[in-house]
């Protein structure tokens, strides 16, 4: 007779559950690293369009091209608010996403711990078993020599 852990089932359950949390906690930083990616893009864009916009008015600007500059810039500022607002959100999101997987990589430490444990009373208990056998089998030899 073999060994069976009753709560094998489960155990699966929660390894495969504990391999969904991994896969979409990486989609999540993936996710994340996207949009902070953006946003770092859209920042770097109005530096340089800050730069460029200063340049200029060191060589001469007109006052039209001064009001482009500045109603780009401003349009670029509310990009970047929105897209930090995604950048919040997307980070919120990977947040929760560790902490599921926390939680699962508990659930299944727990079922595993449980395992080991019930793995150590079973071996026990066939040792047991097999001391007993060993013992009658040495009484029925003894009793064998003792009839001869």
């Amino acid at each position: 007779m073999g060994y069976h852990y009753k709560f094998d089932k489960i155990l699966q359950l929660r390894e495969r559950e504990k391999e969904e949390s991994e896969n979409v906690y990486r989609e999540a930083i993936g996710q994340f690293e996207i949009e902070a990616e953006k946003l770092y893009d859209l920042l770097k864009k109005k530096e340089e369009l800050i730069d460029v916009q200063e340049q200029k008015m060191k060589t001469g600007f007109s006052v039209l091209d001064i009001q482009h500059y500045q109603q780009f810039i401003s349009n670029l500022e509310k990009l970047i608010e929105q897209q930090q607002q995604v950048v919040i959100t997307a980070r919120g999101r990977m947040q929760w996403c560790e902490q599921q997987l926390q939680e699962k990589n508990i659930e299944v430490k727990k079922y595993g711990k449980i395992r080991t444990k019930d793995l150590a009373v079973y071996h026990k208990w066939l040792n047991v078993e097999e001391a007993k056998q060993m013992d009658e089998l040495s009484s029925i030899q003894f009793m064998n020599r003792k009839i001869r």
